[in-house]
């Protein structure tokens, strides 16, 4: 630390008690008390110092008094600065450090010890010490704006915090290897002085700090009010977002212990998570905190990590923070959704009020957030679905992560039995279409919720179930909601007709893949290149194509024996019944079910029929090209 040795003589001064004295050989005339202490002083040196000292002294002389006693206005620092004040008055070597020059500076401005009464006196020397040495160091700097909490006032009056404010702002942007500013961090390989250790002996080398976060740890020691101010002057300077953002959030978890419980065992424990030590803040004290914070975290996507975000709500929900903090953090949580994991959705409900175990309102509201963001970056331009992959703009990506993360959440807060069902219907519809690729998701969501509410009337049934689109259900979830004693029976007529026309279609492009494969044949068979090889290649084709349209094949003969044995099932349930039944089912598809059914049978036939005759005429024509060939 740099300091500066005032005065030549040796300390004469002693303490007894709760009174010092000076031990020059002359008896005290004076006696200045200063808080609970009494110095027994001599006047000339003070009044040859101090304009108040002076006149102090003065008005007590006319008061006849053989030994006059003086209480000054309250001095900045108290008692212990005043003592360094009496010692520089007597001469005494006083050291000057970024410790103590903040308070001797605002003391002898408070004194008056000008150039007035003295050359070279206490307010030039410490000014000089103070722009000349503390300012121009980092870890100085720091020290000497830490003490300006104590005599803010008077600090401010002299413009000593903001200098200390704008010196470590310029600093903070720095490279400090380029300076060679000393840091307060010392690692486990490094001495007391600073040096680099080696097998506990010290090289004399500096560490480096080339790191851009290098003075998060530093500025973190500071009080809010003083760290609010380093962090906006920091901001005017033009420092980057991210590297503010960053020392928020080092600040943030250093004094919100909450945020630390979360972590996991996989995640680094370097400077960006801090370790705090001495007394913890009140709730009081971290509500104001996390309010300031979140005021003072740009409004920007992406400059703190998602999980963060999550961690200051559930603190602001448990400290019941301010509605507008709560709605900042759901907004900033909204624009960027998708880098969330289902563990940071799953937040519990804080609030007695809530019966639900998640708070599904909030995930609710930052899903809106989302959408409107991507409403406005043009997220939402229309998609198709080719091979169960998405094809459209590369700003959808964000948001198909997005709803199958709010399907799992779905799928996760189903089983809880007070989970109303407009509360999941709405979060479940929030989603638009486009975003799913698949419904799988979303049918597994609302399978588990109607396992773990039974007493649900059908009508609520069938109206949670329209939120599915059969049509973009997997193989497997079809086969699984053909069998689901749960689902509404217009859901599985739905289902089962959905996937019979599916199968349907693949068979015919089967037929058009294997009509394709022949024309191609015959317009290689012309050129000089075939080789008996390719049609071997060929052979193979028309062996692979024939298995999968038999296992096609055998598949559709199983729906259709599965409706089949449903209708006859369904009629020895009684003619009214049925009737009833049915005549609702054919109003709401626009069919008659049971000529759907004979139909289906026939066309099934008939495309067996055609794809039989199809095959025998592709064998034939592979019988001609190969006997042309010979």
């Amino acid at each position: 630390m740099a300091c500066m040795k005032l005065g030549s003589k040796s300390d004469a001064f002693q303490k007894q008690g709760q009174a010092w004295f000076c031990t020059t050989g002359l008896p005290s005339d004076i006696v200045v008390e200063v808080e609970e202490i009494s110095f027994h002083l001599h006047k000339f040196p003070l009044l040859s110092r101090s304009g108040v000292m002076e006149r102090l002294i003065a008005e007590a002389s006319e008061e006849g008094d053989k030994k006059c006693v003086i209480s000054p206005p309250k001095i900045p620092g108290g008692a212990k600065t005043f003592e360094l004040v009496a010692k520089f008055c007597y001469g005494v070597k006083l050291e000057l450090t970024a410790s103590n020059v903040v308070y001797l500076r605002c003391a002898a401005e408070h004194l008056e010890m000008t150039e007035e009464y003295g050359e070279g006196n206490l307010s030039t020397q410490t000014e000089t010490f103070l722009n000349q040495v503390v300012l121009r160091n980092w870890k100085d700097s720091l020290k000497a704006l830490q003490t300006c909490d104590d005599i803010l006032p008077h600090a401010e009056e002299l413009h000593v915090t903001r200098r200390c404010l704008e010196s470590l702002a310029t600093k903070a942007c720095t490279d400090p290897n380029l300076f060679g500013w000393p840091m307060m961090e010392r690692g486990p390989m490094q001495s007391p002085g600073g040096s680099v250790m080696w097998n506990g002996i010290s090289t004399g080398a500096r560490p480096k700090h080339s790191n851009s976060d290098w003075w998060y740890e530093d500025v973190s020691t500071l009080s809010l009010p003083l760290y609010k101010r380093l962090i906006s002057i920091m901001e005017s300077h033009g420092n980057r977002q991210e590297l503010l953002a960053g020392s928020l959030a080092y600040y943030a978890k250093k004094y919100l212990h909450g945020l630390n419980r979360r972590q996991g065992a996989n995640e680094t424990t370097s400077c960006l998570m801090p370790m705090t030590s001495g007394a913890s803040p009140s709730e009081k004290e971290q509500k104001v905190l996390l309010e300031e914070i979140d005021q003072l975290l740009p409004m920007q996507k992406g400059l703190v990590p998602t999980k963060f975000l999550f961690g200051l709500l559930r603190t602001a929900l448990i400290l019941k923070s301010n509605p507008s903090c709560l709605a900042n953090l759901e907004k900033r949580i909204g624009m960027q959704l998708e880098q969330a994991t289902l563990e940071d959705l799953l937040m519990p409900s804080f609030s007695y009020s809530m019966e639900t175990l998640y708070n599904v309102d909030s995930v609710q509201r930052i899903l809106e957030h989302f959408l409107a963001m991507d409403q406005i970056t043009g997220g939402s331009s229309p998609c198709s679905i080719e091979d169960g992959q998405l094809i459209g703009s590369p700003s959808l990506t964000p948001i198909t992560t997005v709803a199958k993360l709010i399907d799992g959440y779905l799928a996760e807060v189903a089983p809880d039995v007070n989970l109303k069902l407009p509360k999941f219907q709405a979060l479940a519809a929030a989603v638009p279409e486009y975003a799913r690729p698949l419904d799988d998701g979303l049918y597994r969501a609302i399978d588990i919720y109607l396992k773990s509410h039974p007493w649900l009337a059908e009508s609520d049934r069938e109206q949670l179930c329209r939120l599915i689109d059969c049509q973009k259900l997997s193989l497997e979830a079809c086969t699984h909601a053909a069998q689901n004693e749960r689902l509404p029976l217009r859901i599985i007529v739905q289902v089962l007709f959905f996937e019979q026309l599916q199968l349907r279609t693949s068979i015919a492009g089967c037929f058009l893949v294997s009509d394709n494969l022949d024309g191609s044949r015959q317009l290689r068979s012309g050129f000089a290149g075939s080789t008996d090889g390719g049609w071997a290649t060929a052979v193979r084709e028309n062996q692979v194509l024939k298995v999968g349209m038999d296992n096609m094949r055998t598949r559709v003969f199983e729906l259709e024996k599965e409706c089949s044995s449903m209708r006859h099932e369904i009629e020895k349930l009684g003619r009214t019944k049925v009737s009833s039944t049915w005549g609702n089912v054919s109003k709401k598809f626009g069919f008659k079910m049971k000529s759907q059914m004979c139909s289906a049978q026939e066309g099934s036939v008939s495309k067996q029929n055609n794809g039989s005759a199809k095959f025998e005429k592709a064998k034939d024509r592979h019988g001609k090209h190969k006997k042309n060939s010979s």
